[in-house]
């Protein structure tokens, strides 16, 4: 994604937002189907697309939309997004143009102004003063330069404002956890009676879940080690011992981190995903966000990052062709300062 687009996107979406389907929109006298050994059959590709900010804008009192209000943001997004589609190409070497780009249009039925709903209002905990630095210094090594681009010096340990995304390690929106992006906002659930399987569209990801109660095993991994088990009708994996950072939130998080994911049938169509993020390294206090997700009955297909890693050599090539390529101005500059 071109960073002007990144950008204009993100600047769009900061006033927009979209409430998750809850279990109070469930269809009268529906009932969520059954495998053939008697759970909860969540199993198909879902959509996590949508236009809501994570957080709350810091100028809405409100925690809902109303219809009109929504309607209208809506249109400003397809707006918007049809100025993108008759561009030129940005001039950044590797970049997609918007043929890629599926970020999504419309709101939910609730519409709540963010996915954020613990706290009560909208927005993520303070940051510990440590993650904050490591934030702040981060921000200050990556200044003037595009989010994809290393920071000097670095490919391998220091992998810049992109974070492990570059290295095709993790896509930007399957973490864990799964938080909406540009594109490839897809997941597909499989199940067996001992297993659940959490198939990610981006980067082609797999995590594979035991159901048998057995413990965390000890060995760090990058999507980190989960465990699931049922909760009623609700799908509860809890994930542990991570490697290190994910691209979740700017990279913040590390070994610390744990994740509970919560996946349940709110109504007919609509997989409620629900997130408590807990990382004492990072944030004063626990914090949990819902995404709906709608099912989508096309199949998944395999994302090739780097294209069979010739995009690695070739960005790189183009890079230094075109070093200027890599460089903000000063106004792309601002606005990605105040992006992130």
């Amino acid at each position: 994604m071109s960073d002007r687009s990144h950008v204009l996107a993100v600047t769009v979406a900061a006033g927009l937002l979209l409430a998750p389907a809850v279990a109070g929109a469930q269809a009268e006298n529906w009932t969520a189907p059954r495998t053939a050994w008697g759970s909860p059959d969540l199993q198909g590709v879902w959509d996590f697309r949508t236009i809501t900010p994570m957080e709350r804008p810091a100028d809405l009192a409100t925690d809902v939309l109303t219809d009109a209000e929504a309607a209208r943001l809506e249109a400003e997004v397809r707006a918007a997004q049809e100025a993108r589609d008759s561009e030129t190409p940005f001039d950044t070497v590797g970049n997609y143009n918007q043929f890629w780009f599926d970020p999504g249009t419309t709101v939910v039925d609730t519409r709540r102004t963010s996915l954020v709903v613990d706290p009560p209002d909208g927005r993520i905990p303070a940051r510990t003063p440590e993650a904050q630095a490591r934030y702040e210094a981060g921000t200050e090594a990556g200044r003037g330069l595009r989010r994809h681009t290393p920071t000097p010096g670095g490919f391998v340990e220091d992998l810049g404002p992109g974070g492990v995304q570059v290295r095709c390690i993790l896509g930007f929106n399957s973490g864990p956890p799964m938080t909406p992006g540009g594109y490839n906002q897809n997941m597909q659930l499989l199940q067996t009676p001992d297993h659940v399987v959490i198939f990610n569209e981006m980067i082609h990801n797999a995590r594979i879940v035991p159901l048998d109660g057995s413990a965390h095993g000890d060995i760090p991994q990058w999507v980190g080690d989960s465990r699931g088990r049922w909760d009623g009708d609700t799908l509860v994996v809890e994930t542990v011992n991570f490697h290190r950072e994910t691209a979740f939130q700017s990279g913040l998080t590390g070994s610390s981190l744990t994740l509970v994911e919560r996946f349940t049938l709110a109504a007919p169509g609509v997989l409620l995903y629900q997130v408590t993020v807990d990382d004492p390294t990072v944030w004063t206090r626990p914090w949990t966000y819902e995404l709906p997700m709608q099912r989508n009955d096309l199949p998944l297909y395999e994302y090739a990052c780097h294209e069979g890693n010739y995009g690695i050599y070739n960005i790189l090539a183009g890079a230094r062709d075109n070093p200027e390529s890599n460089i903000l101005t000063p106004e792309q500059a601002a606005e990605e300062a105040a992006r992130r």
